[in-house]
């Protein structure tokens, strides 16, 4: 039996547990009950919360009664109700950004380097791989195993858990079906506050990847609307504008794209890496705010996993509460950082950026 004031506790937050022996007129000796995780019996209990079957006391609660014969059963019990407890724990007691890429186990992008960065920067790190590479795509050869089928039963696990996200990242997809597997994790996992980046990788320098057919190219504009973050580069802002590419954009141009991406659906875009003569640029723009811009110095050519490294510094700042234009700012400088260390080691272009010897700047 629960009585009615246990309603109250409920709704006043209260945790505490009574376990009474066999009925209300039984020998108090009998009685025991726990506040908090401890134990008492009935002598050290206050002679004025029980008396009969009236809670003298409101705010001292019979919770969850059962009947008990000793206190051996009693102690059994508890630790039952301690078992059960612990079965309903949260897992969101963190702040958590869910990734959904390919793993490459050598090569510095995709989930390999997304994952320690967010944790740099005190967020933890939930990754659904799309797919695992022993290295990427741009080494002469590579082993590849397609994790799409594996995808939705990963997912339901996620589901079990009722684990919430504050961030979502989407990067590289490699087919249909990834994609409409990545707008049904976003419908179940995006809540009020969640905020979703959508990387949509599909080419550069004015070319889409060879995977991205004309009809991929259209399944990605699907998730342009999903977006709170949408983070194209040139190339991708054209593909999916159905703008053609050219080699010299004026920020009004530039401006242009962001504003039709805005009209898909995209809350904000950043249009990462435009070439402005000896600096890059990153273009933010959120609907109805004048356009930010975001330059640093040009060092060195571009190598890979950077636009991964560049999401995932955007993505775990904002969950922390920065606005968009810092965070980019703080992504565009960390890059520069990795690219001059990198070039000072000789690391070949394949093997991406040298951001570990960078980590702890990002949890300043």
């Amino acid at each position: 039996m629960i009585p009615v004031c246990c309603r109250e506790a409920e709704s006043r937050g209260r945790n505490w547990l009574g376990i009474y022996a066999g009925n209300w007129t039984l020998d108090r000796s009998q009685f025991f009950y726990i506040i908090g995780n401890t134990s008492y019996d009935i002598k050290t209990f206050r002679e004025d919360v029980l008396t009969g079957q009236t809670c003298r006391k409101r705010h001292f609660i019979l919770y969850g009664c059962r009947a008990i014969c000793s206190k051996e059963k009693f102690l059994s019990v508890r630790n039952e109700k301690k078992r059960e407890v612990t079965t309903m724990e949260s897992h969101n007691n963190q702040k958590k950004i869910a990734i959904i890429n390919d793993f490459s186990g050598f090569g510095r992008c995709s989930i390999t380097v997304a994952l320690p960065v967010i944790s740099a920067m005190k967020v933890q790190c939930c990754a659904l791989p799309t797919s695992v590479f022993s290295n990427h795509t741009a080494f002469d050869s590579y082993y590849f195993d397609d994790f799409t089928a594996k995808m939705e039963p990963y997912m339901a696990e996620w589901k079990k858990l009722d684990l919430h996200f504050e961030g979502i990242c989407t990067g590289f997809l490699g087919s249909k079906e990834q994609i409409d597997l990545v707008k049904k994790f976003l419908e179940e996992f995006t809540g009020e506050e969640t905020m979703v980046l959508v990387d949509p990788v599909m080419g550069d320098y004015g070319q889409a990847y060879a995977t991205y057919t004309p009809a991929m190219c259209q399944e990605m504009k699907k998730l342009v609307r999903y977006a709170d973050i949408l983070t194209p580069n040139l190339t991708e802002a054209c593909i999916l504008t159905d703008t053609p590419y050219k080699e010299n954009w004026k920020m009004e141009e530039t401006a242009a794209l962001a504003e039709k991406l805005c009209a898909m659906g995209a809350r904000k875009v950043v249009i990462s890496g435009i070439p402005q003569g000896s600096f890059l640029t990153n273009l933010c723009y959120e609907q109805g705010q004048e356009v930010k811009l975001v330059r640093t110095k040009k060092v060195g050519p571009a190598r890979h996993g950077t636009g991964d490294i560049f999401s995932a510094v955007i993505a775990a700042d904002v969950v922390n509460g920065a606005l968009l234009e810092a965070a980019v700012r703080k992504a565009a400088i960390f890059i520069k950082k990795c690219i001059i260390t990198s070039i000072e080691r000789e690391i070949p272009m394949t093997d991406g950026v040298c951001f570990e010897d960078h980590l702890g700047e990002l949890a300043k």
